[in-house]
């Protein structure tokens, strides 16, 4: 890294409700609002319809969507009173690294339909804070901006994600380009082979990636630029075709994992395991963590709830390697039922989109400072002083007919 700058510590629950209190009084208001409900209203209000619906949407009928939130409203906190809770440490490690709270911002491609200053801002956001920033194979600026840009702002661990795709050559460009910038860790999404059926952008005929946009990393590729007669901004159209004939690889197994450590170093996550069974053949394929993931709903309509995943995941998995979680994630609750039933972190994506598209780099802050806040806060009103006091005695199930629950966002 090229800055020794140290992030700012994070505000305590109370200390942030002070803060926002003390802002109203003095006529002033946060960067976004901060009911949820209220920033995705003010996100849609910015936003052109499609690209909107292209962040919100998920797959089909959007059923696995509502999974992943009937799945929280399942399981209840259970507080304990009467224990000491004066001083709480949201801290936790992950592949060696101690964060200061179990929140990553997860890869969310094409930020620049969002807002200008793209993954940048979300990048710069999180180093403020010291929280981890995974980069999407299809960001909207390059696996080099972005680790400069977050480097200038403080030392703060950064991941790339991979979107595996058909050209052997390009993918050990991108992760030798990822671990010379800094990258520690690789996250491969395995869930993406092929574009889930997504009505929304399909009935807008909307695909960003067809505009050009969120292919900075392949534009910029030396492997990608000399599979090309002429470069992408003298023919933007060939280089669009050549990404469409790449990016999609349905012929991915188990044994192709060897490929990715012949050619990084750094620990190897795999993202979008559901399965008990494919939890252990991640183990037995010596990758060093999994995240529990169905791509927010954006892949399998009908699909189970990451949250009904996580407990079988954790079971198979006895402690041999770390466990993350996505999707689904809305509020402090929602991080301390992943972390109680076994999770040792979470990652969130369409919450602080709605924060970049409302206020920039500013908003994302805010929506993660909130988001900080509120676990503190559930936690400590549970009766808890850190992360690894949470299992699944913490909660219990709920009797109430979840289909009678208001839906949020």
């Amino acid at each position: 890294m090229t800055d020794s700058k140290q992030p700012q510590a994070l505000p305590t629950g109370p200390e942030r409700e002070l803060y926002l209190y003390a802002q109203g009084l003095a006529g002033g208001k946060p960067s976004v609002p901060v009911p949820l409900d209220l920033l995705e209203a003010k996100a849609k209000e910015i936003l052109a319809p499609r690209a909107y619906d292209y962040v919100a949407g998920g797959a089909g009928g959007e059923d696995t969507m509502r999974a992943n939130r009937e799945a929280f409203y399942r399981w209840r906190i259970v507080p304990r009173m009467l224990r000491n809770v004066s001083k709480r440490d949201l801290s936790v490690e992950v592949l060696g690294a101690r964060l200061p709270a179990p929140i990553l911002l997860g890869p969310v491609g094409v930020q620049e339909i969002v807002h200008k200053d793209a993954d940048v801002a979300s990048a710069r956001a999180a180093a403020s804070l010291g929280l981890p920033f995974v980069l999407s194979t299809m960001s909207s600026r390059t696996i080099e901006e972005v680790a400069q840009a977050a480097d200038k702002v403080a030392a703060a661990p950064r991941w790339f994600q991979l979107y595996w795709g058909k050209n052997p050559e390009l993918t050990a460009s991108m992760l030798q380009r990822a671990e010379r910038a800094g990258y520690s860790a690789l996250v491969v999404t395995l869930d993406t082979h092929s574009l889930g059926w997504r009505e929304r952008d399909l009935h807008h005929g909307y695909l960003p990636f067809l505009l050009g946009q969120g292919l900075a990393n392949y534009f910029s590729d030396p492997i990608f630029r000399g599979l090309l007669p002429q470069p992408p901004e003298e023919n933007p159209m060939a280089a669009i075709q050549l990404w469409g004939n790449l990016f999609s690889n349905p012929a991915l197994t188990w044994k192709d994992i060897g490929f990715l450590r012949q050619h990084t170093r750094v620990p190897i996550i795999l993202k979008g395991i559901l399965c008990a069974h494919d939890a252990a053949r991640a183990l037995e394929a010596g990758v060093d963590a999994v995240i529990v993931s169905n791509h927010g709903g954006r892949q399998v309509d009908g699909g189970i709830g990451a949250l009904d995943a996580l407990p079988g995941v954790i079971h198979e998995l006895k402690d041999r390697m770390p466990v993350l979680f996505d999707s689904g994630i809305r509020r402090g609750a929602d991080v301390l039922k992943a972390l109680a039933l076994g999770a040792r972190a979470v990652l969130i994506g369409r919450l602080y989109l709605w924060g970049l598209a409302v206020a920039g780099e500013e908003g994302v802050r805010d929506v993660l400072l909130n988001l900080v806040a509120d676990l503190d806060l559930t936690l400590a009103l549970s009766g808890y002083t850190c992360c690894r006091e949470l299992d699944p005695s913490s909660l219990t199930l709920s009797s109430l007919d979840i289909s009678e629950l208001r839906h949020e966002p």
